[in-house]
């Protein structure tokens, strides 16, 4: 089984995004000749999972996004800074980040939705995140002059490390008791 270790290791390595079980059993069922059975990728994986989590390894493997990644871990954050820093033209903006936190919330809206709950114009921030792809059209509305209808992308996942919207913080993930100030300890 080591053997199916390392390829699994290798195809999330290469993979540009969160590689799914189905993806990689697929791959590995074309290139062995033979069904790979799903349950052998997920055993594999709780094992890959179970050894990058060991403190020897600057990175773990992560399920996110619906599929597996290697992480860099928190620690290492310092050491990584730089090459942030240097890549700072993909940060989002202020609002970019605002329009997106519209349409992941609110979606599918149009733009002219989005700018009703902004009061401002977003055409600049949408075209960006179009670049970015962490959002796409999902269609069009029926409304007057049939505006794009926008939504949140895959990629928006992966940014964000999320498996799913639900995964969105809530508000009540906001208000927590412990937080407040200068309540009375009983």
């Amino acid at each position: 089984m080591d053997f199916l270790h390392r390829h699994i290791e290798a195809l999330i390595f290469c993979a540009p995004e969160p590689l799914g079980v189905e993806e990689m059993v697929a791959c590995l069922s074309e290139m062995f000749g033979a069904v790979v059975p799903a349950k052998d990728v997920e055993e594999a994986l709780v094992v890959l999972c179970e050894k990058y989590a060991e403190d020897e390894f600057s990175f773990a493997l992560e399920k996110l996004g619906g599929g597996y990644q290697f992480l860099t871990k928190p620690a290492y954050q310092p050491s990584i800074s730089v090459l942030l820093r240097q890549h700072s033209q993909k940060r989002l903006s202020t609002a970019q980040l605002e329009t997106l936190s519209i349409i992941a919330y609110k979606q599918p809206l149009t733009k002219g939705d989005v700018e009703q709950i902004r009061g401002v114009a977003c055409d600049y921030s949408l075209q960006k995140l179009l670049e970015k792809e962490l959002i796409e059209i999902k269609g069009k509305s029926d409304g007057v002059g049939r505006p794009l209808i926008y939504g949140t992308s895959q990629k928006f996942m992966d940014y964000f490390g999320i498996n799913s919207l639900q995964d969105l913080p809530q508000p009540k993930d906001f208000s927590q008791p412990e937080h407040q100030i200068g309540e009375e300890k009983g």
